[in-house]
């Protein structure tokens, strides 16, 4: 950790698993950070102590000795627990920071709850997954007040790209908008390997194909430039970069479903697709589409 000067921030780390366990080993290794760590498992509990953390007894016990308190357990119901054994024994200079991903309301009781014992919270899921904890490059999502983030940063700046993205609730909210993206595109991803199965192709050269080009592309980021989703003017910049996009992918998409129907192939996210990408981009149809009515210009 860069910039620290006096004494180490104490912080504590609960739930060592796929991706808190890895979060935990960076901030094992950040200069000027003194560990404690609680997991019920013995054996990440051993590793983070070969690793110059110290174990806690209890949840109560690390809550009542850190500056910041880093919580990446399974679901709601444990966050709710944990949270309960923090609250009994945690003074005014505590700040909770919720790495789980929880239900878009939880951020907000959580810091009701703590407030009224003087503890902060913020709620900061991650994005990366265990390779980005492992290498300390997660997208880390945080929602809380100034005064929390400030309390908070230093620890969080260890384990990856920190982004403060407003008010208490706002980093869940983030994290779900970007996970609403990832497993709608899995599951586009199912459906062109049901069609390229149908074709007689070959489905790992498929998925090579498609990672190599989103590095080039940049996937589904590529499109996302704009700070809103209104319509755009024929005037704006964007407008003649998107009608490229709308008439490549109606096109594309069209022949696809054309091969899908002839194969016998339910393809319904790329039928919604078709019918979604141009609005959803604050775009016209282009002519390809079929409610689109030909013209001179678009025969």
């Amino acid at each position: 950790m860069s910039g620290t000067v006096g004494e180490p921030v104490k912080v504590g780390f609960v739930g060592l698993g796929n991706i808190g366990k890895p979060m935990a080993m960076r901030l094992a290794g950040a200069d000027g950070v003194e560990l404690g760590v609680y997991d019920v498992a013995a054996g990440p509990l051993e590793e983070l102590a070969a690793a110059g953390a110290r174990p806690a007894a209890s949840v109560a016990d690390l809550a009542a000795e850190v500056d910041v308190l880093c919580v990446m357990v399974r679901d709601d119901d444990q966050v709710r627990d944990v949270m309960g054994q923090v609250l009994g024994v945690a003074g005014d200079r505590l700040t909770v920071v919720v790495h789980s991903t929880v239900a878009p309301g939880t951020p907000r009781q959580l810091e009701m709850s703590a407030s009224r014992h003087g503890v902060k919270v913020l709620d900061a899921p991650v994005s990366g997954g265990g390779m980005g904890a492992a290498e300390g490059t997660l997208a880390i999502l945080v929602g809380g007040s100034e005064e929390a983030f400030a309390a908070a940063r230093p620890t969080l700046e260890a384990m990856g790209k920190v982004v403060h993205c407003g008010p208490i609730g706002t980093g869940t909210r983030f994290k779900l908008a970007r996970n609403l993206m990832h497993f709608v595109a899995f599951t586009a991803a199912t459906e062109a390997q049901r069609l390229a199965e149908a074709a007689g192709l070959d489905l790992r050269a498929l998925g090579d194909v498609v990672r190599h080009t989103d590095t080039i592309t940049g996937g589904p980021g590529a499109i996302m430039h704009r700070e809103t989703t209104a319509p755009i003017a024929p005037d704006d910049f964007w407008f003649g970069v998107f009608e490229h996009v709308v008439a490549l992918g109606e096109k594309d998409l069209t022949f696809a479903l054309s091969l899908a129907d002839e194969l016998g192939v339910d393809t319904p996210l790329a039928r919604l697709a078709l019918d979604r990408l141009a609005p959803g981009l604050g775009m016209p149809h282009s002519a390809l589409h079929p409610t689109s009515t030909p013209t001179e210009e678009h025969p």
